[in-house]
């Protein structure tokens, strides 16, 4: 879906594609000459990132990008048309069933040699870590300025001896019962067995339904080595505890050093956010050729925001490994639609305002161009909300489309890093380095300390090949402790729990 033809300030996709792109702002009755000698005059101005009628549709027609259906006309379309919300609508309806239909497995390259390996800390379990951070982790919002303060505290007196101490605030775990808790310790219990964190400090009030001895018995044994626990309630100072047992985690994670691991060790996390009518074209396939690098290297890529898979869905489930796989996925995505059903909401109720603003109009649209991402590999696993990866490989991981949520669950998920592409953009970091990737060099350019890499040179004369090469670089040197994302160097850390637990 990712091969594209430039001719000047226009984008054409695919050769049956009803519509083109447009590089630019363009103005009503400017004319378009296309490749085959035909041109037009354009009907109606038509903004930047939007679409272009190459010729005449009738009403109810499929229209067509990236080489799928889109939507459906709504009134007959003149050539040369601005083709939006007024006239163009979603053809998705409604809950669908779906047949195992395996494509053949696609070839796809190794990365560059000397881009095989990276230098991070081999974990005693045989996991690999990217940072050797000390976080906190709250198990109740009750504390969450006592868990701020002591962050503070912590990395003015052991920010030197590692690579910082962070405190994740969320408002939970008072009053959940029954599933609405269960999940919520699991998504927290995740995150507390992250590699990226040499030592954790798990902190709880005391009157909390998630209860201090409760949360511990939801992290495997394996990994309390490095975890240390205190009950606000019943320490006469539970700042100076906790830089107490802060100090044990700080001795406990200077004994690791960097050294090289393979790729096979690394996992990252792959999300959009704020689309525009380039995240299609430009980030999302650039990130989908850097995943199928690690993946043929032997690492890992974890996908998500499951409703942005509405109507691209049969793409990946395609891809299934084999049948297990794919009623997995047939049951996470039918599980997110019932979901919405649930909830009194359309199922096809997207994309956002800002979303359309950039030139998206359906949702099927969207997710054609969202689940781009994950490239061209197969897909090996289907995990459950706030669950860890346990194959190498392109996983599918459950959670909505809420940019904060979505990262949380990956880094949740085991996720080192997370590209997140971005036509909008936005400050926000996760919990892991979190590299924000514009689709166009207007946004790079404009928002600097934002953007960590600029996807939109694939419109301006460099290749693939060569803009792929550049991101993998530059993903080596996070991993490797040389470089940090912009979000990191500002402290922008943030994670978000979604309510409603786990849809299935």
């Amino acid at each position: 879906m990712s091969t594209t033809s430039t001719i000047n300030d226009w984008i054409a996709i695919q050769p049956q594609d009803d519509v083109i792109i447009a590089l630019r702002d363009y103005v009503k009755g400017e004319r378009i000459d296309l490749p085959d000698g035909h041109s037009f005059t354009l009907q109606d101005d038509v903004p930047k990132g939007h679409k272009i009628a190459v010729h005449d549709l009738a009403q109810g027609a499929d229209v067509m990008k990236y080489g799928f259906s889109i939507g459906i006309a709504q009134e007959a379309i003149a050539q040369g048309s601005w083709i939006h919300s007024h006239n163009l609508k979603t053809g998705l309806h409604g809950l669908l069933e779906y047949e195992y239909q395996p494509g053949q497995p696609m070839t796809i390259d190794m990365p560059p040699e000397h881009l095989r390996t990276f230098d991070g800390y081999l974990r005693p379990n045989g996991e690999a870590g990217i940072r050797n951070e000390i976080w906190i982790v709250n198990t109740v919002g009750c504390i969450n300025k006592v868990c701020e303060a002591l962050a503070r505290m912590g990395q003015s007196q052991f920010g030197r001896r590692v690579d910082g101490v962070f405190h994740f605030p969320h408002p939970f775990g008072c009053s959940q019962l029954g599933d609405d808790l269960k999940y919520t310790q699991q998504l927290l219990a995740s995150l507390v067995e992250h590699p990226n964190a040499g030592g954790v400090l798990v902190i709880g009030l005391g009157c909390e339904n998630n209860q201090v001895d409760q949360f511990r018995e939801c992290i495997a044994p394996e990994y309390r080595e490095k975890v240390r626990f205190l009950k606000a309630q019943e320490t006469e100072d539970e700042l100076e505890e906790g830089l107490r047992l802060m100090e044990e985690l700080v001795e406990i994670a200077e004994q690791e050093k960097r050294q090289p691991l393979p790729l096979s060790k690394l996992k990252i996390g792959l999300k959009c956010g704020g689309s525009d009518g380039l995240s299609g074209i430009t980030a999302n396939p650039l990130v989908g050729a850097v995943a199928d690098l690690l993946v043929a290297a032997g690492g890992t890529a974890i996908l998500t925001e499951v409703p942005e898979m509405f109507g691209a869905e049969t793409i990946l489930m395609n891809r299934a490994a084999d049948e297990h796989v794919f009623n997995d996925l047939v049951d996470l995505v039918n599980g997110f639609k019932q979901y919405f059903v649930n909830h009194g909401q359309n199922i096809y109720e997207n994309p956002s305002p800002g979303n359309k603003a950039g030139g998206i109009t359906t949702l099927e649209e969207k997710s054609l161009g969202c689940t781009q991402k994950g490239g061209r590999s197969s897909v090996v696993d289907v995990l459950r909300y706030g669950k860890r990866v346990t194959k190498t490989g392109l996983n599918i991981v459950e959670a909505p489309g809420n940019d904060l949520v979505s990262v949380t669950a990956l880094s949740a998920a085991g996720a080192h890093i997370v590209l997140f592409t971005t036509g909008r953009g936005t400050p926000f970091g996760g919990p892991v380095p979190t590299v924000k990737i514009a689709t166009q060099s207007d946004l790079a350019n404009r928002k600097k300390h934002w953007i960590d890499f600029n996807a939109g040179q694939l419109l301006e004369g460099q290749t693939m090949e060569q803009v792929k090469e550049q991101l993998f670089s530059q993903i080596i040197d996070i991993a490797s402790g040389r470089a940090q994302t912009l979000s990191e160097q500002h402290g922008f850390r943030e994670i978000a729990i979604f309510k409603d637990g786990v849809i299935l």
